[in-house]
């Protein structure tokens, strides 16, 4: 297993409240040039660490969309191995939660992970379709 997926299934502590997720994006806009690679999950992982723009623009992105999406008075929906010294990020998306804040064998993914280690892909790989084989669109 790569260390990505080791930390990945480690421990994580939720940002509650919104004044927490709000200290969570100042953190990690003070360490945006430490080398951050975004990942949406459901699209190959990223090769390559975003700059410094590229984190602080993803969290904005990223906080409008919870703040949109996510209508409750506390957020629960951001996790990070370390609150205080983050180097991996869940963030759930609030359209797909499902059980993310409960227990499950089988969790929701993220929607979105910041990682300071190269991620690799969490999604299992889906079979291709019948029609996809046979087609050849599956090929390319």
């Amino acid at each position: 297993m790569s260390d990505f997926l080791t930390a990945f299934k480690g421990r994580f502590v939720s940002t509650l409240r919104w004044p927490q997720l709000d200290e969570l994006w100042q953190r990690l806009r003070q360490d945006a040039d430490a080398g951050w690679y975004l990942y949406t999950v459901g699209n190959p992982p990223p090769s390559q660490p975003a700059g410094e723009a590229g984190v602080s623009s993803f969290i904005d992105e990223i906080d409008d969309i919870l703040r949109t999406g996510h209508k409750e008075d506390y957020c629960g929906i951001v996790y990070a191995d370390d609150l205080h010294n983050p180097s991996l990020v869940k963030i759930y998306d609030p359209g797909n939660l499902g059980v993310s804040c409960g227990y499950s064998d089988n969790p929701p993914p993220p929607g979105w992970v910041m990682s300071k280690l190269p991620p690799a892909d969490i999604l299992p790989p889906v079979k291709k379709k019948k029609w996809q084989i046979w087609s050849g669109i599956g090929n390319r």
